[in-house]
């Protein structure tokens, strides 16, 4: 991170540099037409992909463990740490445009070699991170119970959703400081130190959920606490780099109120996009509350680890987002075009390979999260249903990356609302109309799985692709 030292002269050659790895020169990537040409875009994909990659997949790790440690605890809890970990990761991940619109706007400011500006946008994303985040701990410590409630959690499921959710939630500043920090280094092409940081906290995790739950007996609420503890040890970490890079830079500390509230404004879209596609997964975990504890425990292990290859895939997509959002920002159209090509094409690859995987991780995995042979046969379902569709999925991520890069976000959330209305309507009508009528547990968990991916991933996945189609999305 000493390369931002430099003095102010060389701002802009800083800025240049990460392209490069795009391509040698602008010639390769705006006018030669050969091999090499896709060669260097591909080559400057991975050279973000793959730390990005690294990054993403330590922090759903985090679930994976809990999923893992309190699976052994017996259906309750892991039916418990399903509606706890729907509450903060609904809540939080509401708050992805902090990282969205920040790794946006960055990476703009950095392709047309204005690092200092990008540097500047990325500071007030802290500030703000911070203020909802305080205000989200409160909330939702506060409406912990109701929240489970309306989940679904009853009687014991309840209990331990509770005591998941109280101590998760305090992690909730941490956790979009991340969320800020991530979108400020993803726009200036400097990914390594999310990567370490991730893994750090990813490892601080395990050991304190073996501490707390196992060692000590805690429970699901010491897998909260474990969680919270590495939230907040992440985000001081990001936070203090981020701070020391633009004192370096010249770039004042202290909040800007309003940049701080535009920063939130021009956030709003996207804010409501995510919205949309929360309401669709809020509505997946209700359904699959309501369709049984089984199939809720098998849809808990199903989702984490759907998080978790979801990250993989994120890694391509957000690359995409960066390269392409510095081409935009440099007016170089041409290349844009060629990076959005190859960045498709890259995540279906990935998708297929990811898919492959996932499926045939559902027929001997699920024994790993939980010893009960009912749990053991929902999450196989949805596993194996799910990997199926992952090359979709994949694509479907890559090009949402590709839209978010281009700062389209009014497109995006009015395409999510659509999706996400047909979607809850279409889970409404199998819970209180089709599963009477299906008395087998594993013919209604195959059916909501069907209907998560054909319809919500399916439907994104068909109105991010008549979008790219067009040009428009280069000026959203």
């Amino acid at each position: 991170m000493d390369e931002f030292a430099d003095d102010n002269k060389q701002q802009t050659r800083v800025a240049a540099e990460p392209l490069d790895e795009v391509a040698e020169s602008s010639d390769l990537l705006v006018r030669e037409r050969g091999a090499s040409h896709a060669a260097g875009a591909v080559g400057a994909l991975l050279a973000l992909a793959v730390p990005t990659f690294g990054q993403l997949v330590a922090e759903p790790a985090f679930v994976l463990i809990d999923t893992a440690i309190v699976g052994h605890l017996g259906q309750s809890a892991l039916a418990g740490l399903a509606l706890g970990s729907t509450v903060i990761l609904t809540a939080v991940g509401l708050c992805i445009f902090l990282a969205y619109a920040t790794t946006s706007q960055v990476a703009c400011h950095f392709g047309a070699g204005r690092v200092r500006d990008g540097l500047q946008a990325g500071i007030d994303g802290l500030w703000l991170a911070l203020a909802i985040g305080a205000v989200l701990a409160m909330g939702l410590f506060a409406l912990a119970e109701p929240l489970c409630w309306l989940l679904g959690g009853r009687g014991e499921d309840l209990a331990q959703a509770v005591a998941y959710t109280r101590p998760v939630v305090l992690g909730a500043p941490g956790m979009l400081l991340v969320y800020a920090a991530n979108g400020l280094y993803r726009g200036l092409q400097k990914v390594t130190v999310t990567l370490v940081v991730a893994v750090a906290g990813a490892l601080l995790n395990t050991v304190l959920d073996v501490l707390f739950v196992i060692v000590l007996g805690w429970g699901v609420a010491g897998s909260g606490a474990a969680t919270f503890a590495a939230q907040w040890f992440m985000g001081l970490v990001l936070a203090a780099g981020a701070l020391r890079v633009a004192r370096k830079e010249g770039v004042a500390w202290r909040p800007r109120l309003g940049a701080v509230v535009a920063a939130g404004r021009d956030g709003l879209p996207l804010f409501v996009r995510t919205f949309a596609l929360r309401a669709g997964l809020v509505g997946t975990v209700m359904a699959a509350a309501a369709l049984g504890t089984s199939v809720l425990a098998g849809y808990q292990v199903v989702n984490a680890s759907w998080n978790f290859m979801v990250n993989v895939l994120d890694s391509v997509a957000i690359a995409g987002q960066t390269l392409v959002g510095a081409e935009l920002g440099a007016a170089r159209w041409d290349g844009a075009r060629r990076l959005t090509r190859v960045t498709l094409r890259t995540g279906a690859l990935v998708g297929v390979l990811a898919g492959v995987v996932f499926a045939a991780l559902g027929l001997v995995a699920p024994s790993l999260f939980s010893p009960d042979a009912a749990v053991q046969q929902m999450a196989a379902i949805g596993m194996v249903i799910t990997g199926v569709a992952l090359p979709m999925q994949s694509w479907m991520w890559a090009a949402d990356g590709i839209l978010i890069g281009a700062g389209d976000f009014r497109y995006l959330a009015r395409a999510c609302i659509a999706v996400s209305a047909v979607y809850l309507a279409l889970l409404a009508a199998l819970v209180f109309a089709l599963s009477p009528h299906l008395p087998d547990a594993a013919i209604r968990c195959a059916a909501l799985w069907l209907t998560f991916n054909i319809v919500l991933m399916g439907g994104r996945a068909l109105a991010n692709g008549l979008r790219i189609r067009t040009d428009a999305w280069m000026r959203g």
